[in-house]
């Protein structure tokens, strides 16, 4: 690039974990290039770890500041992305850890494609069967997620422009109305592929803990009212059944894990009617129906580097 660019990346924590968060801080600061970078912890309504003891390279500033927004992930990249100094943002999980060559490949692929609204990249998966690797497609349309959600372009491997992301931007902030929070990185992906595409690099730049609690385990009524949230404010799914039918059978399932065996049964019906092929709705109906707990089926899923 023809100036060094300016990056701010965003990491959000409720605290309880200090080793990951150390671990991600230091993965975010040894990028292999030369860009000013700027590490913003966030603590959402919790008491401030300064992390004096993180060693930084002299390019890399970091400031620990608590969420001034809604309490939740969403107020929380919000609040980073309002104090980010860099002009371009990314955000990470803290029990997630970037690559090295992470920023000087995105920055690459922005410098060439300036019409991409995003771009991400490779993931690793670390769980407690071993390390999935996934690939994400090269490029991504707003149809193309609505098809899918496409898990292989994950919320810490993003890359994003930072003023597309504040108030009357391209894209804009990240929805705090989102109950619970739940599926807030996949609005934010639909609604900035309204604008162009999100593209990634071959290479993996982020690697992924699912060998540790999530936050949203068990979670099924956070799942089941974001993801209905979402069915409403975007009613272009009617025009894409296989899509309209993957996420009603998601909430299918989350309500067959409720115990909510009607809910779970229409919900079903509803799926399959519009794709018979869609395995959560057979599974939602599994759970519903038999003594098969949800959390079975679940873990199998996620022993592939794949989730619900």
């Amino acid at each position: 690039m023809s100036t060094l660019p300016t990056v701010t990346g965003i990491i959000c924590t409720i605290g309880g974990r200090p080793e990951m968060l150390r671990d991600a801080v230091r993965a975010m600061a040894a990028q292999d290039i030369t860009a000013d970078l700027e590490i913003l912890v966030l603590f959402d309504h919790v008491a401030i770890d300064e992390l004096t003891d993180v060693d930084l390279p002299e390019n890399v500033s970091l400031r620990t500041i608590v969420n001034d927004g809604p309490r939740g992930l969403a107020g929380g990249r919000n609040s980073g992305v309002r104090h980010a100094r860099g002009q371009f943002v990314a955000f990470c999980d803290d029990d997630d850890a970037w690559e090295p060559a992470k920023l000087r490949l995105q920055l690459a692929a922005l410098e060439r494609r300036p019409d991409a609204v995003a771009v991400a990249g490779g993931i690793a998966i670390v769980t407690d069967s071993g390390t999935v690797h996934r690939d994400p497609p090269a490029e991504a349309s707003f149809d193309d997620f609505l098809r899918s959600r496409i898990t292989e372009i994950h919320p810490s491997a993003v890359l994003y422009r930072t003023e597309d992301l504040r108030p009357g931007g391209a894209i804009g902030p990240v929805d705090e109305d989102l109950p619970h929070g739940y599926g807030e990185d996949y609005d934010l992906l639909l609604r900035a592929t309204r604008n162009g595409p999100v593209i990634s690099v071959p290479e993996t730049v982020l690697t992924v803990r699912w060998d540790r609690p999530s936050y949203f385990a068990g979670k099924w009524d956070s799942l089941a009212e974001g993801l209905t949230y979402i069915l409403r404010k975007f009613p272009e799914f009617e025009s894409c059944p296989p899509g309209l039918a993957r996420i009603t059978g998601q909430v299918a399932f989350a309500h067959a894990a409720r115990g909510r065996r009607r809910t779970a049964v229409e919900w079903s019906h509803a799926t399959l009617r519009r794709n018979p092929l869609q395995l959560r709705g057979w599974a939602a109906l599994v759970v519903a129906m038999t003594p098969v707990p949800a959390d079975a089926l679940l873990n199998v899923v996620q022993s592939t580097g794949r989730g619900l």
